[in-house]
């Protein structure tokens, strides 16, 4: 069954959506924010991500930018916004299609059916160690094995944070960029929150947190991962 992630802040498309996907046999979670429906993307693991680009807390783009960061889930934008401008930019952020309000409901599962149909899967990120601990990022899995089996939970900002620095591994990640991926435009200027958020990471995952070896602090410009 295919679950699909809408982000749309009014009720009467997600009513109607919500009735439509139950005939058909797909599994429909809401959002009714951006960040809601990031905190969703990184979650719920859906099969397909539908956005609005009128959201009330940040632009639909964005939040296309940031999911793009880290998942390769296809993304369709539903908008009212029919000129090319908004079309362009949303399919250059990183949507796979778009889609106009109002809309024929048909052409819109057909185009659901299209996109997953030219992915595999929604995540592009192995499994890595991380001293002891063995992260499924797909699976959203954090464990040891052997004699102390163990596993630990991570926030879903912390995995945010963890799948960008993987899928670039060994690259310098840069603190607008990170900032951009959890939380969109507009959040790059909340460096505390970031270093917060790194500091639990190597708490929780790191061997030594105060030496770390993973989780390396490039001083100045951000942070990058070494397995």
């Amino acid at each position: 069954m295919l679950k699909i992630l809408v982000v749309d802040d009014e009720p009467q498309i997600i009513r109607a959506l919500g009735i439509n996907m139950q005939a058909r046999g797909f599994s429909m979670v809401a959002a009714s924010t951006g960040a809601e429906g990031l905190e969703m993307a990184a979650t719920k693991n859906p099969d397909v991500v539908v956005v609005d680009l009128g959201l009330p807390d940040m632009r639909g783009v964005d939040v296309i930018e940031a999911i793009r960061r880290w998942s390769k889930v296809p993304i369709i934008v539903l908008s009212g916004r029919s000129d090319s401008v908004h079309k362009v930019e949303a399919l250059n952020r990183g949507a796979d299609d778009y889609v106009t309000k109002p809309f024929n409901i048909e052409e819109f599962f057909a185009r659901i059916r299209a996109v997953t149909r030219r992915v595999d899967s929604p995540l592009d990120i192995p499994t890595v160690q991380i001293g002891r601990w063995t992260v499924d990022i797909a699976r959203k899995v954090v464990s040891t094995q052997g004699v102390e089996k163990a596993t630990m939970r991570l926030t879903p900002t912390e995995w945010h944070i963890l799948e960008i620095l993987v899928q670039n591994e060994g690259k310098l990640v840069t603190k607008k960029q990170l900032l951009a991926g959890i939380g969109g435009k507009g959040f790059e200027r909340e460096q505390g929150y970031l270093r917060l958020y790194i500091s639990q990471l190597r708490q929780k995952l790191e061997p030594n947190p105060a030496a770390p070896e993973h989780f390396l602090t490039e001083i100045g410009m951000g942070y990058r991962f070494r397995s």
